[in-house]
């Protein structure tokens, strides 16, 4: 028998342990069983005090491209003829050279990758 957790808005980090630590004993409950409606509701308000909490930054620009080429089987040449050339690009991946408002806006359309990855300054020697 599971020991009892009451369901409560997550406020401490203590809170939060403890909050974790029942999730991962309801992990794999059946759908449509209450432990499944449980682990739903603990899943919102974990997600909840995290983002309040713990913000995640946005990655890296010149590290969210390539991670974008890779998982979509894109090579650089294709990076080249969407920002003008291939010594851009390299510019660009070599951390030397932050992209134009017209390049922003050409990966974001084509790619799909959101603006506000692609608007960030280029960290310098990163």
């Amino acid at each position: 028998m599971q020991p009892t957790y009451a369901l409560k808005p997550i406020k401490t980090e203590t809170d939060h342990e403890a909050a974790i630590e029942h999730l991962e004993s309801l992990w794999g409950a059946k759908p449509g069983t209450p432990e499944a409606d449980q682990l739903e509701i603990l899943g919102i308000l974990i997600d909840q005090y995290e983002a309040q909490k713990v913000p995640i930054a946005a990655p890296d620009t010149v590290e969210a491209v390539p991670f974008y080429m890779e998982q979509n089987g894109l090579e650089r040449a294709e990076l080249g003829k969407l920002l003008g050339s291939r010594s851009r690009a390299s510019e660009f991946l070599n951390h030397k050279t932050s992209l134009s408002l017209t390049q922003i806006r050409k990966l974001n359309e084509a790619w799909n990758i959101p603006a506000d990855i692609l608007i960030q300054p280029v960290r310098e020697g990163a």
